[in-house]
């Protein structure tokens, strides 16, 4: 199972403001730890976002995170709507 870090006071702010306005937000976050290539529509993102993956937490909310299989863990880079692509 992967382990979650976030990558800057931004993110991490957002994050936090999204889950106590929505409960089902963190067992999204334990399956996300599960496969973070497969759950929750995840998709590798494209142009200035190369080697980045995307995902929905619900409704209009969208994370962006990096992969690191050897340390087994998740950076979540952003957090917003869809205009944070």
């Amino acid at each position: 199972m992967y382990k979650i870090q976030i990558a800057n006071d931004k993110a991490e702010k957002r994050l936090r403001k999204y889950i106590q306005q929505r409960n089902d937000i963190k067992n999204k976050l334990e399956r996300l730890k599960v496969d973070p290539r497969r759950e929750l529509g995840a998709h590798p993102l494209h142009g200035r976002l190369d080697g980045k993956w995307g995902c929905w937490l619900g409704s209009n909310i969208r994370i962006i995170y990096s992969i690191n299989d050897t340390k087994e863990t998740i950076t979540i880079e952003a957090v917003g709507t869809h205009k944070i692509y």
